[in-house]
């Protein structure tokens, strides 16, 4: 604690205290002392002059002190304390949904085929079978559906390294190119094997676009609305199977709609192309390969440009913090990542294992085979519902929690394929077989 004594003529004879400097320290007082100790007068003084100046110091100590007291002064020392560019950004709210919806839209065109090259070729199978001449072949049209699924696992495999190389926006205009030609040879096949190249292609297309189609929405996103613009993506897959299927309902007046059916999807294809090559490319990417100018002017036709300066210092933020090299495909397996690894890998193998490929592909056969008149119309039914399920969950996720969801959704595919099944071999549902198939499907 810090003491002074006045005596006779007012000098300070004694003192003791911190020394908050090497050259001075100043006392409670208010009056600065040499730090070698001792009195603060060398001769005398009198004793009205050494209390109107201790009287001022106080004044000053006593302003200092209020203003030191104030909140700004706090603001101000603790701004000065610190980096300028450690110095995090207020928020500006600004609603900037509006100018990012477009180019979701967009992007939500590849989600759309995805479904629809999964669905289209549901209802159209058989009819396309008679045409090429393999409608007592089996394998060979199972070929013609499970090649699309063999092109997208290799564009899946490629979409992403695309992506980092040639910009977003740019990939999906070169996505374009097999989906919309794989469509056009699907729709003009006169053999089996061109419909086979022309489903490969399209598979190859719906797989960039899985990749793709979810990296593009998160990056252009918003804070505030990224996990909601997260779920459109498997919306948007379900709306183009429901597309498919209803594409098929003129089947039953005219079977070779199922040329036009598959032509369809060269429209959308092209609408990808054209609607890309006039939107933004992502910020995040631009800033990563250096072009800041360019991330600028993205974000400025993004959010707005009151958002510009708030976004560009959190991707700088970003880019400071991952300091840590990225993880290769053989860090998957080691042991700080391959518990998390593999429970992420079985939830996608079961799903696939639940069924409900079978429900995709062949739903109108096994209404037909359960005696359904209305066949394509029951399996249009099955893709609302699969839309319907879609929506509610998205609505759900964040008030039930992902694993709640998921062991509800897997116990109800379960009780659905085995509805399904028991419908067919135990002979005491047979009268109800056609019920129970669409309600298993359905649910």
């Amino acid at each position: 604690m810090m003491r002074c004594a006045l005596k006779g003529g007012g000098c300070v004879t004694s003192w003791s205290g911190d020394r908050r400097s090497p050259a001075a320290a100043v006392n409670p007082c208010g009056v600065r002392m040499p730090t070698g100790g001792g009195g603060c007068c060398s001769g005398l003084r009198s004793r009205a002059a050494d209390l109107a100046g201790l009287e001022m110091a106080t004044m000053r100590g006593g302003v200092g002190g209020l203003f030191r007291s104030s909140p700004r002064y706090g603001r101000l020392q603790a701004t000065a304390s610190v980096d300028p560019e450690d110095i995090p950004l207020e928020k500006v709210q600004v609603k900037s949904s509006g100018h990012v919806l477009p180019y979701v839209g967009v992007a939500c065109l590849g989600a759309i085929l995805f479904g629809y090259h999964l669905g289209v070729v549901n209802g159209a199978l058989e009819h396309l079978a008679k045409d090429l001449g393999i409608a007592e072949n089996a394998v060979l049209q199972g070929w013609v559906v499970s090649t699309s699924l063999a092109g997208a696992t290799i564009g899946s495999f490629t979409g992403g390294s695309l992506a980092d190389k040639f910009g977003r926006t740019r990939t999906f205009i070169l996505d374009a190119v097999p989906l919309a030609l794989g469509a056009f040879l699907s729709a003009t096949a006169q053999d089996i094997r061109a419909m086979i190249i022309g489903r490969l292609l399209a598979g190859i297309g719906i797989g960039i676009s899985s990749a793709l189609v979810p990296l593009y929405i998160s990056e252009i996103s918003p804070t505030e609305i990224r996990g909601t613009l997260g779920t459109v993506n498997q919306l948007f897959i379900c709306i183009g199977i429901l597309a498919a299927l209803l594409a098929g309902l003129p089947l039953a007046g005219n079977p070779a709609w199922w040329r036009t059916m598959f032509g369809v999807a060269v429209v959308p294809s092209i609408l990808l192309a054209v609607g890309m090559a006039f939107s933004p490319e992502s910020p995040r990417w631009l800033f990563q390969q250096g072009k800041v100018t360019q991330a600028e002017s993205a974000v400025k036709r993004l959010y707005g440009k009151e958002k510009v300066t708030e976004v560009m210092y959190d991707l700088r933020a970003s880019g400071q913090s991952s300091s840590e090299p990225e993880a290769g495909w053989f860090d998957l397996f080691s042991n700080r990542y391959w518990k998390v690894v593999s429970v992420g890998a079985a939830l996608f193998l079961f799903q696939q294992l639940a069924g409900i490929n079978a429900v995709v592909y062949y739903s109108t056969s096994v209404f037909r085979s359960a005696g359904i008149a209305s066949d394509v119309a029951a399996s249009a039914l099955v893709g609302a519902a699969n839309v319907f399920g879609t929506m509610i969950a998205s609505s759900l996720m964040d008030k039930q929690g992902r694993k709640s969801l998921l062991i509800t959704s897997f116990s109800g595919m379960g009780a659905s394929m085995l509805l399904l099944a028991l419908s067919f071999t135990w002979k005491a549902l047979a009268p109800y077989s056609g019920t129970l198939a669409v309600v298993g499907t359905v649910l």
